[in-house]
């Protein structure tokens, strides 16, 4: 059984969060996924939306099999429960392959790291970033046009 591991913030859900988990579970064939901690989310804005229903969202979507809160503390905490087979990285993530592969092996963790592609939007009318969906909210707003 080839056990993945995707993380993230999963602040505002879209589609290319989607694209992200569906690609990562067809890599395996149990797919964990953790949440960042509002307090470790220090790459970006703080999350809109609360861990606890980050954690919700992510848990009911259909590729994911289990989903849990990272570590207050300890990034590779979690890991160590999980004991994933591959760690799946989005186009996007800070994390480097080698680098990452490197800090888990060092804990004593051996998975494959594997970056998956950008999804490509021409395929979709879907919006596939954050940023991309605020920034039509703002303009809409704006030019105060319903939204859809």
């Amino acid at each position: 059984m080839t056990r993945v591991l995707a993380t993230g913030t999963f602040d505002i859900l879209h589609p290319g969060h989607l694209y992200f988990l569906e690609q990562a579970k067809m890599l395996g064939d149990e797919l964990y996924v953790i949440i960042s901690r509002d307090i470790n989310v220090n790459h970006k804005p703080m999350p809109i939306i609360p861990e606890k229903q980050r954690l919700q969202m992510v848990a009911a979507l259909k590729p994911v099999d289990f989903a849990l809160l990272g570590s207050l503390t300890d990034y590779f905490e979690p890991i160590s429960e999980i004991n994933p087979d591959i760690v799946v990285l989005g186009f996007d993530q800070k994390f480097q392959e080698k680098e990452l592969e490197a800090a888990l092996n060092k804990r004593g963790f051996f998975p494959k790291v594997i970056r998956l592609p950008k999804a490509d939007p021409k395929t979709s009318d879907a919006f596939y970033s954050s940023r991309t969906i605020t920034a039509e909210i703002i303009e809409r707003k704006k030019k105060n046009q319903p939204m859809d």
